[in-house]
This record gives structure tokens, C-alpha cells and sequence, in this order.
């Protein structure tokens, strides 16, 4: 990968480590994660939108609309929803270990969606590495704690979500500036959860960290995190792009133990680690 494909990769790692805590704090809060999600979006959405207009890059989405509306649900909606119904039940570093399967998601798919890939013995030992830290996590761990299983079924979901929008991007999108894209996907999105929000509106106001943290998610964590993490797809294709997850997690689950004082239970890191090796693997094993 290049200088730049580097950076990107580092700067989505660490936007993309720490939602996770911020969507904890507010679902914790009371906060539906309806509303949470379509906060964060409408708010990412207010900030490109003059900046997409003036650049004049919605003319450029013409003939895309398939496209918008497929990336818009897989990247946006769903998985949005989807990670802030979850973390009701599990903890904010566990949402960052399961969501680090996607790799593994994305190795399955691109085989059936993208022209050239092909499975190896090595991709496929690391789906079978990456496989066992899943039955790790939800066959050991969480198994005994049978309330979490909902969550962490949900977050699973929200990943396979995850793991389709990079492709749709690779196939359809990657030509354009990410900014038509993004601000399109988000108006959209923010649309569709409308009536959910309006539904799901609190009925007092929220404390103060979880205001704090809505405006982080939408600032940071949705409207440049999506704006570096498509260039980075551009920069180093939908698989490349995916690995960000090897770092994710280890960062979601720093700031998860330093400001929530979550534990990580010994199974818990043998599935993390059996994830990103396996991940690793799958992509190819070229990728530090």
C-alpha cells in the first residue's frame, strides 16, 4: 500500500475504534438507538451537504441510485441501529471484537460478488481460524450469559451490513469523490430513520456526556470517518480496506477499559486474537 493508503488506514482505525464507547454512553443514557443513529447521521449529513453542493459533486451520482440506496442501508441504516441495539446487552469492547469478523465476511463474499478472487488453502485456514473465534466467543463466553446472546446476534448482523458496503463501493462507486457518495448515503439514511426517531424521541432531556457523545459520533465518527474510510477503499481496495478491523477492536477495547472499566475476559481475547489472524489469513496473509 501507498504513503497515503497508510495514513488512511490509520486515521479510520482510530475514528473507527472509538464509536463504540460514545454509542455505549448514550444508549446507557436512555437513548433509543433509533434516535442514536439517526442523530448522528442527520448531524454528519447538515455538515457535508453545503460542502458536497459547493463542490458539485451530487451531479456526479446520476445513474448511481442503486448504488447509494444499497451502500446507504448496508454502511449507514441497519448496522447504525443495529450496533446501538446490541451494546443494550453487551459490552462496548465485545460489540469491537465481533464487528472484527468482518474481514471474514467480506473474504466470503468477494468470492461470489468480486471478479478475480479466488479461494487458496491460506484464505481458507484463516476462515477456519477466524470461524473458531466466533464459536470461541459466542459458544463459550457469552453462552454463559445467555441475555447477551440478542446483542451479540444483532451485532453480527450489522457486520455481514458492513461487509457488503465496501464491495458496493469497490464495484460501483470508487470513481467518484467520496463526498457525492457519503453526503447522499447519509441524507438518505437520516430520511429512512426519521419516522423511527420521531417515534423514539426522548420524552426529557439527555444528560450532557450523552449529548457530548451523539455530537462525537456525528462530527467524527460518521461524517469524516466515512469520508476517510471511502478514500481508503479507493486508495487500497474493498479487502485492504476491511483490515482497519485488526486494529479496531484492540483500540475500542483500550478506551472501553480506561473510561467504562470493562474487563476482558480470557476467552474473550482468544477469540479476538483467532479473529484478527484468521482475518489476516483470509485476506491473503500479505497484510501487516
Amino acid at each position: 500500500m501507498s504513503a497515503r493508503a497508510w495514513s488512511l488506514f490509520a486515521l479510520s482505525s482510530v475514528i473507527w475504534g472509538v464509536p463504540y464507547l460514545f454509542i455505549k454512553i448514550a444508549v446507557d443514557a436512555g437513548i433509543t438507538p433509533a434516535f442514536v443513529a439517526w442523530s448522528r447521521v442527520a448531524l454528519a449529513a447538515v455538515l457535508l451537504l453545503p460542502l458536497a453542493v459547493h463542490r458539485g459533486v451530487l451531479r456526479d451520482l446520476r445513474g448511481r441510485a442503486g448504488a447509494i440506496l444499497g451502500y446507504a442501508a448496508c454502511e449507514v441504516a441497519v448496522p447504525f441501529v443495529l450496533v446501538g441495539m446490541g451494546e443494550q446487552y453487551i459490552t462496548s469492547s465485545l460489540t469491537a471484537i465481533l464487528i472484527a469478523t468482518m474481514p471474514l465476511m467480506v473474504a466470503l463474499l468477494s468470492l461470489r460478488l468480486v471478479p478475480g478472487e479466488r479461494l487458496t488453502g491460506l484464505r481458507v485456514l484463516g476462515l477456519v481460524v477466524g470461524l473458531a473465534g466466533v464459536v470461541a466467543l459466542l459458544g463459550v463466553d457469552i453462552a454463559g450469559r445467555a441475555r447477551e446472546l440478542p446483542g451479540a446476534g444483532m451485532i453480527l448482523v450489522a457486520t455481514l451490513c458492513y461487509a457488503i458496503a465496501p464491495i458496493i463501493v469497490a464495484r460501483r462507486l470508487a470513481d467518484l469523490d467520496p463526498l457525492g457518495p457519503v453526503t447522499a448515503s447519509l441524507l438518505v439514511a437520516a430520511v429512512a430513520l426519521l419516522p423511527a426517531a420521531v417515534a423514539t424521541f426522548p420524552d426529557r432531556m439527555p444528560p450532557l456526556a450523552a449529548l457530548w457523545a451523539i455530537a462525537i459520533l456525528g462530527v467524527i465518527c460518521t461524517a469524516a470517518g466515512l469520508l476517510v474510510f471511502f478514500r481508503l477503499i479507493t486508495e487500497a481496495g474493498a479487502s485492504r480496506a476491511s483490515v482497519i478491523t485488526y486494529v479496531n477492536p484492540l483500540v475500542a477495547v483500550i478506551v472501553g477499559f480506561v473510561a467504562l472499566g470493562e474487563h476482558l475476559s480470557a476467552v474473550s481475547a482468544l477469540g479476538l486474537l483467532l479473529i484478527l489472524v484468521g482475518s489476516w489469513l483470509s485476506t491473503g496473509g500479505a497484510h501487516p
